[in-house]
């Protein structure tokens, strides 16, 4: 199965890689590492994670205050967002989903 990442998704990845990575040299890529872990979860167990609203999952991240918030359309996972669990909840609400 493949995933992709929406535009925002990805860019909220860069962003949060780059803040941990200028917190602690080392710390981005762990980030990275332990986001790409839960996207390995995800696409092995799609189903397994919390359901928050008809089509949309979230999965958290180990280690990090994140979670990845996610759905899946045939055979992809789409990433509509690596939010931060402790910063405005449901921002990412607006994002278009394809179903």
């Amino acid at each position: 199965m493949r995933y992709s990442f929406h535009p925002e998704a990805q860019n909220e990845l860069n962003i949060a890689i780059d803040y941990y990575e200028e917190f602690q040299k080392g710390l981005g890529l762990d980030f990275a590492n332990e986001v790409y872990n839960a996207i390995q979860r995800i696409i092995n167990f799609p189903y397994a994670w919390q359901k928050i609203d008809k089509n949309l999952r979230r999965c958290l991240v180990n280690r990090f205050p994140y979670g990845i918030i996610y759905y899946k359309r045939d055979n992809e996972i789409v990433i509509l967002a690596v939010m931060h669990l402790q910063k405005k909840p449901n921002y990412w609400r607006d994002r278009k989903t394809k179903k």
